[in-house]
């Protein structure tokens, strides 16, 4: 929550962005219109919620499907941290964003990012997730109310279910940011590991992560309890930069939701979207309970 963690991301930004031939993409054809690839390729970023060497292929198998469609490289960016997106997107460095839906609020009101699209299951509807904060099955912390005193793992600085949430929640249960020992692991993985390795009281684990861990065997669900759950969140919107041509805005949000569900099925693992079903569109609206978190909690650019 310190300035200086903006300007480190501007710094490791730099690095990121000079390797934009790492998007798995196809090559643009000669039937290529300028609303479609107005640069000659499209960038596309991924805020790090998942280990970057994980989700790089995931979102390169979409920035092919995506390529093709609108007959444009697409190069997949999976950036330094939420910060390093915004700056990005309001630097006119990133065409497209994938937002966790808290650091959309801030893409919003800083880079004027335009949601198109998010996740939808396999029935059609717009996916959710929820935050959770997770103990030893044998710890006597019974509720959230009981972490007064205590040590509690957090995942990145700014993460809506990694950060602002479990905060918002303790808030609620009376319980003051100094009254508890908050320690930063640097991702929702690690602030499982953190558990699971006995370093910590309690830990935040969403249910993305817990999906996640439980299929890969690096979680027991039935070793731990969850002491408490969020509201669901929706899920994270991709979003399109405000300044952009209309017409590439439109034929982006077309191509998006023309995608098969294979085409966006190993994304929707990390997301706890499964089986998966089409991208569907979104608004500015189906973001106003974050909107309204980040009101109530009184954050700025400065808490990504």
């Amino acid at each position: 929550m310190k300035t200086s963690l903006l300007t480190g991301s501007a710094l490791a930004l730099a690095t990121v962005l000079a390797l934009t031939a790492c998007g798995g993409s196809a090559q643009s054809s000669p039937e290529a219109t300028t609303a479609t690839c107005p640069n000659g390729e499209i960038k596309f970023g991924i805020e790090p919620y998942e280990d970057p060497a994980k989700l790089k292929p995931a979102y390169d198998v979409l920035a092919a499907a995506l390529s093709k469609k609108l007959e444009c490289p697409v190069s997949v960016q999976v950036v330094e941290d939420y910060a390093a997106e915004v700056l990005a997107m309001r630097n006119g460095k990133l065409d497209l964003g994938q937002f966790g839906p808290l650091g959309y609020v801030f893409a919003d009101t800083k880079a004027g990012a335009e949601p198109l699209v998010s996740f939808g299951t396999a029935e059609k509807e717009l996916s959710s997730y929820t935050a959770g904060i997770w103990v030893p099955k044998d710890s006597p912390i019974q509720e959230i109310g009981d972490l007064k005193g205590k040590s509690l793992a957090l995942g990145s600085v700014g993460s809506t279910s990694g950060d602002v949430l479990p905060r918002f929640g303790l808030r609620e249960a009376g319980i003051a940011d100094a009254d508890i020992k908050m320690d930063y692991t640097g991702g929702h993985p690690e602030a499982l590991l953190a558990l699971t390795n006995g370093k910590v009281d309690a830990a935040e684990i969403n249910s993305q992560t817990l999906a996640t861990a439980s299929a890969a065997g690096t979680f027991t669900p039935d070793n731990f309890r969850q002491v408490w759950t969020s509201d669901p969140i929706p899920n994270d919107p991709i979003t399109v930069r405000g300044d952009a041509d209309p017409a590439f805005k439109a034929a982006v949000k077309d191509a998006f939701l023309s995608l098969d569900p294979t085409d966006v099925a190993k994304v929707g693992e990390f997301l706890d979207v499964t089986p998966p079903g089409p991208l569907l569109a979104v608004t500015k609206d189906n973001y106003t309970p974050l909107f309204e978190l980040a009101e109530t909690m009184g954050l700025t650019e400065k808490d990504l």
